[in-house]
């Protein structure tokens, strides 16, 4: 399985020029019998399967250039067939006025996704805790990395965020596990991309801004 990014100004994943772009597709151990799996999804950077419920999980850049607080990027579950709007619609049938009534025929085939991130905080990976170390509360929930924005008037991201699960469901919220990154609104030292969790039970946390993986661990009360 593997996501395909799309560009700003790109088409959709199955319509116009370009085919199979802003999607996630599956194949075959062996490259073949390519098929989209779903579609709309402008940057699935993190690409995960949830090791309790099996479920396909995207961690998703969404547009740029429609002011501080839009869109907010996104993590969600993903079902096959299910579109998430690009270029077209976002959040459900909000349109994206630079392609107003392009697509109206679409308005309401719209996947909402399921916990919405800061506006421009570039969420990158994503993993799910499924060992012992840390304690009990935090097993299946999952932890994504934000790479933090470039062109928000006052910075956002920066950070390692935990998405809340309640029996494998997202409860639609987030909480700061990992901050500091931020010096002030023009300068950081780091922003995190990956993020995993090691044979012992620890998370790591790799960033590209000041080339550092992080070892976070769980020593008791």
């Amino acid at each position: 399985m593997v996501a395909r990014w799309d560009s700003e100004h790109g088409l959709g994943s199955a319509w116009g020029n370009e085919t199979d772009r802003a999607a996630v597709l599956v194949f075959d151990p062996d490259g073949k019998e390519r098929r989209m799996f779903a579609s709309g999804l402008r940057n699935c950077v993190g690409l995960a399967v949830h090791p309790r419920t099996g479920e396909l999980w995207c961690s998703v850049n969404e547009r740029d250039g429609l002011g501080d607080d839009l869109v907010p990027d996104f993590i969600t579950r993903v079902q096959e067939g299910a579109f998430f709007g690009w270029p077209w619609y976002y959040l459900g049938a909000h349109e994206d006025p630079r392609r107003r009534g392009e697509r109206p025929d679409l308005k309401d085939k719209i996947t909402v996704p399921d916990v919405l991130i800061q506006a421009h905080s570039a969420s990158m990976r994503i993993a799910f805790y499924n060992a012992t170390q840390f304690p009990a509360e935090y097993q299946g929930d999952g932890f994504a990395a934000e790479h933090g924005s470039w062109n928000r008037a006052k910075r956002t991201g920066y950070k390692v965020i935990r998405v809340r699960l309640k029996d494998g469901v997202p409860t639609g919220e987030y909480e700061d596990f990992m901050t500091g990154f931020v010096v002030n609104d023009s300068s950081v030292w780091g922003r995190p991309v990956g993020v995993t969790v090691a044979q012992d039970g620890a998370l790591l946390v790799s960033e590209d801004g000041n080339g550092t993986i992080w070892r976070i661990s769980y020593r008791g009360e």
